[in-house]
């Protein structure tokens, strides 16, 4: 995710970091050369398009504006679904790691730790798992040895540690170091905890409708390359520059729509997602009275991840 001050008006001309101009650089170049060709050629009178009207091309691009409009609603609807997953996985980390420690501290201090870190682990393995990756050494160390290779050996490594804290609460409650009722409070945090993962992966496993990209990408192409031969002749020698802020328009909505798609990922308008879980950690770490916390995660070059 972008993570800086709000540019200058003089700044917004020129700031690349952040901007989705480097993704799209390439095809902006290339339509820039194509819209000079075409005007040295109208020019040189090797070709002629003064009877190609510019009218079409102004329908098309209403068009198109509108259709990438609401294609990049829909991906902004599921960016902003995911931040508001990982919001309500902040909210069960750490009330499933507080309830550990209340309920669990008294009777037996090291399960209450070995389940704080539980819901710690929990905030690494979705990361992971979003991402299509096995987990990591950060959720590995924060699981018991015996924990660690039943997660990692899962294919579903966060429903696999769910089991285990309903599991260990189970056994908590017939051995009396937890009560009946203080099971319920429990287990209805871990059903909190599956209703985020179901939604995490019915974001990460639908996505938008392929068709549906399909025709926006090939329309987006097909008019900015189109439209040096339809500006040539009315707008001659400013053909490039008309060109050039039209494609950066329609290539930027396209390419930043496939960023918002997929909230997850490690591209720089994917959500944070590796900071919320540094985050996670810090405060049950804090509430579990660690002397070392870890630092929280910084932007590099105006990019938190």
């Amino acid at each position: 995710m972008i993570v800086r001050d709000k540019p200058s008006a003089w700044q917004l001309l020129f700031v690349m970091r952040g901007s989705i101009v480097p993704t799209i650089a390439p095809r902006l170049a290339f339509v820039t050369v194509l819209s000079v060709i075409v005007v040295a050629l109208q020019g040189a009178g090797l070709v002629h398009l003064h009877d190609l009207a510019a009218l079409p091309f102004s329908v098309i691009g209403i068009a198109l504006s509108i259709f990438a409009g609401f294609r990049n609603s829909a991906c902004y609807d599921r960016w902003w679904e995911g931040r508001k997953v990982f919001g309500q996985l902040l909210v069960d980390v750490r009330s499933l790691a507080r309830q550990q420690i209340a309920y669990l501290g008294a009777g037996d201090a090291a399960a209450a730790r070995r389940g704080a870190f539980r819901a710690v682990a929990m905030a690494h393995l979705l990361r992971d798992y979003m991402r299509g990756l096995r987990p990591g050494a950060d959720a590995l160390a924060a699981l018991a040895e015996g924990d660690a290779s039943a997660v990692a050996a899962a294919r579903n490594p966060c429903n696999m540690l769910l089991a285990l804290i309903s599991r260990d609460a189970a056994l908590a409650v017939a051995s009396g170091v937890l009560t009946p009722q203080a099971l319920w409070t429990v287990e209805e945090r871990v059903v909190s905890l599956s209703a985020v993962v179901a939604a995490a992966e019915r974001i990460n496993n639908v996505p938008v409708p392929y068709t549906y990209s399909l025709i926006l990408h090939r329309t987006a192409y097909l008019f900015c390359l189109l439209l040096p031969f339809g500006l040539a002749a009315p707008a001659g020698l400013w053909t490039p520059l008309i060109v050039l802020v039209v494609s950066y328009t329609f290539f930027g909505l396209d390419a930043l729509g496939d960023e918002l798609e997929r909230p997850f990922s490690t591209m720089q308008n994917g959500l944070p997602i590796d900071a919320m879980a540094r985050g996670m950690e810090i405060d049950v770490r804090e509430m579990l009275g660690d002397p070392a916390l870890p630092e929280p995660l910084r932007p590099v070059d105006f990019v938190l991840t």
